[in-house]
């Protein structure tokens, strides 16, 4: 992978709290995810969508990824017996946790360590997040974090709100940072500025028409973009290009 920078104009922004997506922002687990979706339709007899197809509703809670997937699938019971495959089978793959992005662990550390507050908003249920975190040891690590499953699934902004109202941080303070573009929806609809990162569920070429704050191919640009806006600085978009 590769980074290219292209010249971007805009006001000076002060961060204080900093939003991220889980799956395919933090931690790599894309696979794993079209891997158990696609495990899942075999167990209900269902035709495979494609890794195309799957990548495109990671994001979504998992009831919305299965009717967006397979929305002549009307039978309750066969959701849920494709919900519970599903989870048993990304279960199982996760033996061994998903590793972080390049660059995720420094970076998280950084952003404390410079007074920023943390925060998750991810389509996992609240089961799934709290056992991801128990296996890093980050129990404690976030600020504030929301799930699928206890409030609305994005591209709704009401988790970003929520977030915002338990934190006391305004919108124009907050910055979500996301590999799907129901992760750049909610951010605009929530009135937040956006960061698309290019290598997780979908391209930068398809996220760039969400019109992201940011846009960068490795974790670790977000960190310089960053102290380029604490220190008062004009900024630019950083783009992947390989």
């Amino acid at each position: 992978m590769t980074c290219g920078r292209a010249p971007w104009s805009g006001s000076v922004r002060d961060y204080r709290l900093l939003i991220f997506d889980w799956d395919g922002t933090l931690v790599d687990s894309i696979g794993r995810i079209v891997a158990a979706m696609h495990a899942a339709a075999d167990a209900c007899e269902l035709a495979r969508c494609t890794d195309e197809q799957v990548r495109g509703i990671i994001g979504l809670g998992l009831p919305e990824a299965i009717r967006s997937l397979y929305p002549d699938l009307l039978d309750a019971a066969r959701v849920e017996r494709m919900r519970h495959s599903y989870s048993e089978n990304y279960l199982a793959l996760e033996s061994a946790p998903s590793p972080l992005f390049l660059g995720v662990a420094e970076g998280l550390e950084a952003f404390r360590a410079e007074g920023y507050r943390l925060a998750v908003a991810t389509g996992k249920g609240r089961h799934g997040l709290q056992r991801v975190l128990a296996d890093r040891g980050w129990l404690d690590y976030f600020d504030y974090s929301r799930c699928a499953d206890e409030t609305a699934s994005k591209p709704d902004p009401l988790m970003l709100h929520e977030i915002l109202a338990q934190s006391g941080v305004a919108a124009r303070q907050a910055l979500m940072v996301g590999d799907s573009s129901f992760d750049l929806q909610m951010a605009q609809r929530a009135g937040m500025d956006s960061v698309a990162v290019g290598y997780g569920a979908q391209s930068l070429e398809a996220l760039r028409a969400h019109k992201p704050t940011l846009a960068i191919g490795c974790f670790t640009e977000l960190r310089a973009w960053l102290s380029r806006c604490a220190s008062g600085q004009s900024v630019e978009v950083r783009e992947h290009v390989g």
